[in-house]
């Protein structure tokens, strides 16, 4: 009896675990991380937003040259040990970051405010870093954002977005 009591709850359990799983990943969350080492690491959290075919979003739905949070929600980063972007020194912690796109340069907007909300407040600005930019091939059809671990101690962040490509070195302190 024991037994088939411990297997069903495992079993329901189990379940659980994958429904909640499956749940967490269509709602268009994600995210990305850049391990230093065992105990450093970078985590970004985002919403990923899907761009319907043949719309063309930059410069229309999302404006050029306005503070913009991807999906209505900002990016969340987490550090656990302290960072420089740019030339900002940024303390290990939790920030929210937003996006400031043009046509042809993106600039990233690091928040000390963890309001997810969506809502920008620019009394919160910690700092803003202008992007590296480039065009992508193909167009991707998703906001989607990444980590590439380019040094021992630098991941540049890249945000990529129709035929947009912008990325910025994190840098371990």
């Amino acid at each position: 009896m024991y037994r088939l009591s411990y297997g069903l709850i495992l079993a329901v359990f189990c379940f659980s675990l994958c429904a909640g799983a499956l749940a967490q990943s269509s709602d268009g969350n994600a995210n990305t991380t850049c391990n230093f080492d065992s105990n450093n690491q970078l985590a970004v959290d985002y919403q990923r937003l899907e761009i319907p075919h043949g719309k063309k979003a930059l410069g229309n739905s999302i404006p050029y040259g306005k503070v913009w949070a991807p999906g209505g929600k900002p990016l969340t980063l987490f550090t656990n040990t302290p960072i420089s972007v740019g030339s900002t020194n940024i303390p290990d912690g939790a920030y929210t970051m937003f996006i400031v796109p043009e046509e042809k340069s993106w600039t990233l907007v690091v928040s000390k405010s963890t309001d997810t909300s969506g809502k920008y407040d620019e009394s919160h600005d910690l700092a803003r870093i202008p992007m590296q930019f480039g065009k992508l091939p193909q167009a991707e059809p998703a906001f989607s954002a990444y980590f590439a671990h380019v040094a021992p101690n630098q991941c540049n962040l890249r945000l990529d977005l129709a035929q947009a490509r912008a990325w910025v070195v994190f840098e371990r302190k």
